[in-house]
Formats: structure tokens, sequence, C-alpha cells
């Protein structure tokens, strides 16, 4: 049967990964896919390593030496999965390690993209621990996307038009569907399309990397799809809440970015200046509630983390 690769790039996250890697296995307790698991391991300090060749020594392990990020990471493995001699594996699977896969969600995925060959990816359903359903079906941003989506404008009107389109919400996150691009957190591609298109792109650490990719990767080959009856859980962000300043300047610089590349300097030095100035109100409404002693504690927290971000952005 045709080979799958399972790429896995983890920060710290010990528990969750072995979690993880138990969950992949089931899923394809029961299938006749041929597949290996690769985890890269991005300067962990919490065991992971051990973990991963005590518990399951047949899984490769990357280690680096540092954090490459996001991208950095996948394309290290995907490099290896090329350098292979003999290895033919048509099907790529990015996945975080903090998802727990589902059921048969992962033979689901391959079927849907064996049975598609325009398609270059296709994504599951994911939902958070609780159950809920998390947003992951995205079109490609607007230059007015940049400005409401994820920022203190999107906080102040979330329901916002902008958003939404850029979000999908007004199809529904039960029916298959195409869609510009899909949440990385798990993204089963076609390694010819990634052949076509190329890897990820190393300027982004993390956040926007996949969107930038999957942009490429219909250019490439062809379509992405979104497959709701394969289903995954992510906890999310559990790598990212050990650094948080690090991810809120991380996914402003990914954004800037982007614009640049999309849509040119000006742009991106508006979009920079627009950043500069909400976390600047930011600041000033914790300034404001730590003065009126709400929640002191938070406050100060918050308000170190905002001056951070004035400071590097």
């Amino acid at each position: 049967m045709p080979g799958l690769r399972i790429v896995i790039v983890s920060w710290n996250v010990r528990e969750l990964l072995q979690a993880c890697l138990a969950s992949i296995e089931a899923s394809l307790a029961g299938s006749d896919l041929e597949y290996q698991i690769i985890v890269v391991d991005n300067a962990s300090h919490d065991g992971t390593p051990a973990m991963v060749r005590t518990l399951y020594p047949q899984v490769g392990l990357l280690e680096p030496g540092r954090n490459l990020g996001f991208a950095g990471g996948n394309n290290l493995a995907f490099r290896q999965i090329t350098a292979s001699e003999g290895d033919r594996s048509p099907y790529i699977l990015l996945l975080n390690p903090d998802i727990k896969v589902v059921g048969e969600a992962i033979p689901r995925l391959v079927q849907e993209l064996a049975a598609h060959p325009e398609l270059a990816a296709v994504g599951p359903l994911l939902r958070y621990g609780d159950q809920t359903i998390q947003s992951s079906r995205r079109r490609f941003p607007t230059r007015a996307t940049f400005f409401w989506e994820s920022t203190a404008l999107d906080r102040l009107w979330p329901a916002n038009p902008w958003a939404r389109r850029y979000r999908c919400a007004e199809t529904s996150e039960t029916v298959a569907q195409p869609v510009d691009w899909l949440v990385g957190a798990a993204l089963l591609v076609r390694s010819e399309a990634i052949a076509q298109a190329g890897l990820l792109d190393e300027r982004f650490f993390m956040y926007s990397e996949e969107l930038e990719w999957q942009a490429r990767l219909q250019q490439a080959w062809g379509g992405i799809r979104f497959v709701p009856d394969a289903v995954m859980i992510h906890y999310e962000g559990k790598s990212s809440e050990q650094a948080v300043a690090a991810r809120h300047l991380n996914f402003s610089q990914s954004r800037i970015l982007l614009m640049r590349l999309w849509h040119g300097w000006r742009w991106a030095a508006f979009l920079r200046a627009f950043l500069r100035l909400s976390f600047a109100y930011e600041l000033s409404s914790e300034w404001l509630k730590l003065r009126l002693g709400h929640r002191p504690e938070l406050r100060r927290t918050r308000i170190a983390l905002y001056r951070d971000l004035l400071r590097t952005l």
C-alpha cells in the first residue's frame, strides 16, 4: 500500500507528544498503510528525546540541537525523507505534537487524497479538548484581513465581515469543501506537490508559514480540501504558551512578512505601524486597569508583555 511519512515538530510537550504517538499507532492499527513517524525535537529540555528513544524506538528522531521553528523543523524532516534512497512515499502528514488522532482519521485523509489526484493537500476537522470545534478553514487574507483578524480591532468587533470571510464563517464545518488553506496543526500533503512547490519558507519562524506554503502548493499542483469526517483533537498552544511574548512577536512579525511578500513594503510598513499602535492601546488599557486595582498581578504581567512587544516590533 502507499507509503506515509508523519512529521511531528516538538518542543517541550513530552506528555502530549507521547499521547499523540499512541493515537497515531491506534489510528493506523487496522490499516495496511506502510508508514514511518519522524519526530523533530527543537531542543526540548523536558526529556522528550529520551521518551521517544525509550518508548518509541521505531520512531525516527532528529535532534538539530536548537529550535528551528515550525518551518525549519519540518523542512529538516522533508530533506531527510527526500534523501532516503528508495523512499517513494506519496504522502506526508504534518502533525502537531498536541494533536490526538481520533479513530481512523489518518487512513480517511489518505483515502481522500488518493481518490482525488487533483488535490495537493487535505486536512481534518479539529476539536479542542472540550470537544468544541476549532476554526481551521481559511480563505486567503485580503489587505483588510491583516488589520481585522486576530488584532485589537477583531476583539472590539469579533463579527466583522473581513474576519468572518477569512474564517469561512458562512459555510458549515460539517460539510467537506474546498478551501484556500487549512490550519497546519494537521495537514496531509502530496509529496509530488511539495516537489513542485518547494519547502516551507524558513523566513517564517512560526505562524503564517503554512498559509504561504499552501498558496504555493495550489499554484504548483491543485486544491486543498477540508474533510470533516476525519477528526482530531487539538490541545492548542501548549508549546507557545511557554513563551508568551515570543508567541505574540512571532505572530506579528510573520504577518508583516507575509504582507510584504504579497503586497509590498509600503503595506508592510503600514501594518507594522498599526500593530504598534494596537499594542500601545493594549498597554494603556492594562495600565488603567492596574490603576483601578483590577487583578494587579495579571495587569503587571501584561504591561511587561506589551512593553516588550513595543520595544522589539
